[in-house]
């Protein structure tokens, strides 16, 4: 058996007469029609099983839209925040899935991560994350999460790390940032991925996590969501999750044997690209894993739109959406 799965921020997602934010950031009718039809073209080229949506206002066009394509399920834990009647102020995530969704769970905050991050106030997440329970047609029982985590949206200074950056080295950095409330933004997400740390601990089935991370590849944010060693404080790394493009045999992308293979940029800023779209998976789809009962087989990356505008566009995205298939 083989299954395809992937994440997708929508950019927007928001029907008229309804507004996003502010009241003049809206589509007109033939504006809207666009972006679904745009829509509707990347998921047929995706030919997803399941998929996790970011950046959702209008909840119930959208599982219009997906039923129209075969998805028979599709699920939600949270409404977004209306003022005035027609101006959305907060967002939402969703899942669809063309397979039985058994069980829905929201997750809850992890209340020694708030004490760890010293955070003050009430804490809800940027994006309430869902976690399901799905059943495949070979009746093994998967967990599926969908996650968009809080943003950097005023800039604030934040640590870049790369390839050689070691977890000391990170969590060292990191500490003085939060001690000086260098960005709070920062301090959010790290108590949203710790928390979603500890549940992953707690889940029995093999686990897939969907999600707009806002950080960077090698960023202390992955680790928090899925190195054990960050927690424990251990010398080695330790993953409880890992990033399905590494567990991918690579096609090749350069004919030159002394060029690396790139990976591919799911975002810009400022016409630079990053990856901040991930799919991570547990150790049951690791095929170096004992417990493994399955592989990733394939990792594609649907960025054809921003090739040409890197900023994206309204009418599209600004988020290369991200599929990986799984081979049983």
């Amino acid at each position: 058996m083989e299954l395809r799965i992937g994440t997708f921020n929508l950019f927007q997602f928001c029907a008229p007469p309804y507004s996003w934010y502010i009241k003049k950031d809206k589509f007109n009718e033939n504006e809207w029609q666009k972006k679904k039809n745009w829509i509707k073209k990347i998921l047929d080229e995706m030919q997803c099983d399941i998929i996790g949506f970011q950046e959702v206002f209008s909840q119930d066009e959208l599982e219009e839209l997906v039923k129209e394509l075969g998805f028979k399920y599709f699920v939600t834990v949270d409404k977004p925040k209306l003022i005035n009647k027609k101006v959305f102020v907060s967002t939402t995530v969703a899942l669809a899935s063309k397979y039985p969704i058994k069980n829905i769970e929201k997750i809850k905050p992890h209340g020694q991560s708030l004490i760890k991050y010293k955070f003050k106030g009430h804490f809800t997440f940027s994006r309430t994350p869902i976690k399901t329970l799905i059943e495949l047609p070979n009746k093994t029982n998967i967990t599926v999460y969908v996650n968009h985590f809080k943003s950097n949206r005023l800039n604030e200074f934040e640590y870049i790390f790369n390839k050689h950056s070691k977890l000391k080295e990170k969590k060292e950095k990191v500490k003085k940032a939060l001690e000086n409330r260098y960005s709070p933004a920062l301090k959010q997400r790290l108590c949203e991925t710790s928390s979603l740390y500890y549940d992953f601990k707690k889940t029995k089935t093999p686990i897939i996590c969907l999600c707009d991370l806002n950080d960077k590849e090698y960023s202390l944010s992955i680790d928090v969501l899925t190195n054990t060693a960050y927690h424990q404080d251990l010398e080695k790394d330790y993953y409880l999750l890992f990033d399905a493009y590494y567990l991918c045999d690579k096609k090749p992308y350069n004919p030159h044997p002394e060029k690396k293979q790139q990976r591919v940029s799911t975002s810009y800023f400022q016409s630079i690209g990053n990856v901040i779209d991930y799919i991570f998976v547990s150790r049951e789809f690791n095929k170096k894993s004992k417990k493994a009962i399955g592989k990733i087989s394939s990792y594609e990356v649907f960025n054809n739109h921003l090739k040409d505008n890197k900023n994206g566009s309204i009418l599209q995205s600004d988020h290369a959406p991200v599929v990986c298939q799984i081979t049983f």
